[in-house]
């Protein structure tokens, strides 16, 4: 339900803001949470204002918590290098009069926090902006790296859960809801012939050769704020997904949508391969700042991570199409079988370079 402005600026009344503002209008293009840049009296944006959408992240208490655990983790990581400007290498969020990390107006719940001034981002990516992006999340992580395991929660439980997704992939084929097996059997045999090795994560870290981490799930390069006039990272963003998980996870979905040279939906397949120039660029940004914290099995299994990140995409968009398009938002009636076959194409371009990326990481083993 729209919010009116007067609604708008009562909510923002119940954060400790440190002056007065005088509108809330929709800022970005985020697909989740309803966000709006907030302007004081001069017409400056000084805050971020964003509904959380909680049918998706149903525990708001774990999502904010974890949220300040991690801002206040990194924040403390910068203080200790001697940083400056620190508000704008790390989210600031505000909290309530009540001192809340979230307000509740018995309909929504809402949050607040700085607005980064004097930076940009990117939806596009370039080598270039991969390498930059690939140093940024290996911060991200080295930062986080020493939060103890079991300190966050799962936002999104078994997110990036490989063994869940293929049963929700089994589930949906015995149950067979839409009547649509007849026309994807092919797809369901390649992803039946994969679906052991692909689940190779889950079976290391029962045996103890694999760690949890602390990890963003969503590395997009438009989840970053570049500096608006050096071009550098100022802080990665998007911060409600960053719960535990494999690294496998944030170098394995940056390579999944960045390195794509198609579109995730895109009918024709003969546009879509991996480009290699940002899958290396990418890394080695990554291997630069995340070395020092990764096992030789974690560094060794990074180009796998790609493979096993877009596998699960194809995976969880067959599951949809043959339960009746119950999860994504789709634009046609084929739409998620075209994301499916999309999906499997850069996988099999994946497969097609392994040798070439494994030697690629061998240069940090």
């Amino acid at each position: 339900m729209a919010k009116t402005k007067e609604q708008l600026l009562n909510i923002l009344d119940q954060f400790q803001l440190t002056e007065k503002v005088v509108s809330a209008e929709p800022f970005g293009n985020g697909h989740i949470n309803d966000t709006l840049k907030v302007t004081n009296e001069k017409g400056e944006i000084k805050y971020v204002l964003q509904r959380i959408n909680h049918l998706i992240f149903t525990n708001v208490d774990m999502l904010q918590n974890n949220i300040q655990v991690v801002t206040s983790h990194i924040r403390k990581k910068l203080e200790e290098k001697g940083e400056s400007d620190i508000d704008r290498k790390v989210l600031t969020f505000l909290p309530t009069k009540d001192n809340k990390l979230y307000h509740f107006d018995g309909d929504s719940y809402w949050r607040v926090c700085l607005f980064i001034p004097n930076s940009k981002s990117y939806e596009e990516v370039t080598p270039e902006l991969s390498y930059e992006a690939g140093k940024a999340f290996g911060d991200f992580q080295s930062m986080l790296a020493d939060i103890p395991e079991g300190t966050l929660g799962e936002t999104i439980p078994n997110f990036h859960n490989m063994e869940f997704r293929l049963e929700q992939f089994h589930d949906a084929v015995k149950t067979n809801a839409a009547g649509r097996l007849d026309e994807v059997k092919e797809l369901i045999e390649e992803i039946e012939k994969r679906a052991e090795s692909m689940c190779i994560q889950e079976r290391l870290y029962r045996e103890g050769n694999l760690k949890k981490r602390t990890n963003h799930c969503d590395t997009k390069v438009n989840n970053m704020m570049f500096d608006a006039e050096t071009d550098k990272v100022l802080c990665v963003i998007d911060l409600d997904t960053v719960m535990p998980g494999f690294v496998l996870s944030d170098i394995g979905d940056f390579i999944r949508t960045g390195a794509n040279t198609g579109a995730e939906d895109d009918e024709n397949l003969d546009n879509i391969h991996v480009n290699m120039d940002i899958f290396k660029a990418y890394t080695r940004g990554y291997m630069e700042k995340a070395k020092s914290f990764l096992t030789p099995t974690e560094i060794k299994l990074l180009p796998y991570g790609g493979r096993l990140l877009t596998y699960m995409q194809t995976v969880r968009f067959l599951t949809d199409y043959i339960n009746g398009d119950t999860y994504y938002k789709i634009h046609s009636p084929k739409h998620n079988l075209i994301r499916t076959k999309a999906q499997f194409k850069l996988l099999q371009s994946l497969e097609a370079h392994a040798d070439e990326m494994d030697a690629f990481m061998n240069e940090w083993l």
